[in-house]
This record gives structure tokens, C-alpha cells and sequence, in this order.
């Protein structure tokens, strides 16, 4: 088990209906970023893989019905989660719904 951080647009990331991020989008965004690679298969179309320094040996951003998640991301990741909601016009949101802004204790930008 694991807790999953999404970049969403909407109020509460389950509840995005009108307010998704497109699949489209998310694959523009792994396009520009040198740091992401689309690593897809046929069970998961859009996963990408980050190349950026983490505590995981293979950190990872997936995109799945207008949102883009990761599990267990560490701080690396949530401030690339961070600087890419930004590009998308997005939040970053825990699944229980909590907004994250790079302000949390021990989280430095």
C-alpha cells in the first residue's frame, strides 16, 4: 500500500469531472521535459519515468483519468509535481484531499 500525491485542477482530485487534464497535455508535458521519459506499455499508456535525483531507485509520474499521480513520492518529486502543476495551471493534492505548496514542515523548495 502507499499514498498517492496527484497534480489535478480540480477542488477535490476524484472529483475532476470538467476539469481534467488531458492525456494530450500530460504527453506534451513529458515531450518538453528532458527530465521525463514515457516508459508506457499497454496496461499503462501514459507512465513516465523521472530522471531526477530521489530516494526510489526508479521514480516514476503516471497519468490516469484527468489527473497525473505518483505513490510515495519523496520531496524531489513533489517539487517536480510542484513546477509541473504550475505549467498545467494545476494543484498538487494528497489523496485525502490536501493541497500541498512546497510549505510543508521539512520541505524546502
Amino acid at each position: 500500500m502507499g499514498y498517492d500525491l496527484y497534480i489535478t485542477r480540480a477542488e477535490f482530485w476524484a472529483e475532476n469531472e470538467g476539469s481534467q487534464i488531458s492525456s494530450e497535455e500530460w504527453l506534451a508535458v513529458v515531450d518538453a521535459d528532458p527530465e521525463l521519459t514515457l516508459a508506457a506499455d499497454e496496461s499503462t499508456p501514459y507512465f513516465a519515468a523521472w530522471s531526477g535525483k530521489s530516494v526510489h531507485d526508479e521514480p516514476w509520474l503516471d497519468w490516469f483519468n484527468g489527473n497525473v499521480y505518483s505513490k510515495n513520492p519523496d520531496q524531489p518529486i513533489i517539487r517536480k509535481m510542484l513546477d509541473i502543476a504550475r505549467h498545467l495551471k494545476s494543484k498538487v493534492q494528497g489523496e485525502e484531499g490536501e493541497d500541498y505548496d512546497g510549505s510543508e514542515e521539512g520541505f524546502t523548495l
